[in-house]
């Protein structure tokens, strides 16, 4: 299902100012933070939301049959001890639009194994500079900081496609990864999200604009599961760093490729083999990497599988 823009992203929620980490951590306590933009006060607001514990009696908590997780982790999980849950302490949350999921400098609450929609691992720096820097849906999980042994994340963790996860607290994730085979796995994934990292550092600093477009392109798809993607100009200038312009420009050639229909809120894949061949090898190596650490994404009921 296709959202409307406004109701997927709000382009403040990349290029809000951006508050000191003592500062979010003072306020965390009340709840709620809201950042504004005195320049443009029409636009929408982005509020920092701090993810709350879980809490394995909450009445939101909803234990599933295997067969409705949809996160690949959490279904690789599932065959480690034989139990449909291997993890205690999982509740079902909604993942609402602008959520901030992760602070940087602030003590995560909370880790999320994300079963639909997107949230970008976002790079930031005073006074307003951010792009995004990593994907993750239903492959993947938040937290990672906590698997290595800190508690807190130097990145913003933010919803861009609002969704569902199965949320579960800092101390039952410790506690499960006395595992060690639930540790490696974790550990796995943090190797592609390193990865993937690393490709978009390459991508963004060598790749031309059209080539980084047809990358991201494939890896929103790659998580959404479908063929439009519901985005503008503006906040694909903003995750990719450049100018609105150069977006609409380099979209138009792809365009012209017959490998994508744009309007001015939605782009729509024709031709998604021809996508990764205009990536011109941008795009591929973190996705090899999960197939060879984790498995095919292809082997997931409802995941996304395109020709």
């Amino acid at each position: 299902m296709l959202y409307a823009f406004r109701q997927i992203v709000g382009a403040d929620s990349l290029s809000s100012p951006s508050l000191h980490p003592a500062a979010l951590r003072d306020l965390n306590a009340a709840g709620s933070v809201r950042f504004g933009t005195d320049q443009d006060a029409s636009r929408a607001n982005l509020y920092f939301r701090p993810p709350r514990a879980s809490n394995s009696s909450s009445k939101e908590g909803i234990e599933l049959p295997p067969t409705s997780q949809r996160n690949r982790l959490l279904a690789h999980l599932s065959g480690v001890d034989g139990d449909p849950l291997a993890l205690a302490g999982l509740e079902r949350v909604k993942l609402e639009v602008r959520q901030v999921l992760e602070a940087p400098g602030v003590p995560i609450a909370a880790a999320y194994f994300v079963e639909s929609g997107l949230v970008s691992v976002v790079g930031t720096t005073r006074p307003n500079q951010r792009i995004e820097v990593g994907m993750i849906g239903f492959e993947g999980m938040t937290g990672t900081a906590i698997v290595l042994g800190d508690d807190r994340s130097a990145s913003e963790y933010i919803v861009q496609s609002a969704g569902e996860a199965f949320r579960i607290s800092v101390s039952d994730l410790r506690a499960a990864m006395q595992h060690p085979a639930r540790r490696a796995l974790f550990l796995r994934y943090i190797h592609v999200l390193m990865a993937q990292g690393s490709q978009t550092a390459l991508a963004n600093g060598r790749g031309r604009l059209g080539e980084r477009l047809a990358r991201w392109i494939l890896m929103w798809q790659d998580r959404i599961g479908t063929d439009g993607l519901v985005v503008t100009h503006e906040f694909l200038s903003i995750l990719l760093g450049v100018r609105r312009s150069g977006v609409t420009v380099a979209l138009h050639v792809l365009e012209g490729q017959s490998l994508i229909k744009a309007t001015r809120t939605l782009i729509q894949v024709l031709n998604r083999q021809g996508l990764q061949a205009a990536a011109s090898g941008f795009y591929g190596i973190p996705e090899a990497e999960y197939d060879r650490l984790i498995g095919p994404l292809a082997a997931s009921e409802s995941g996304p599988s395109f020709p």
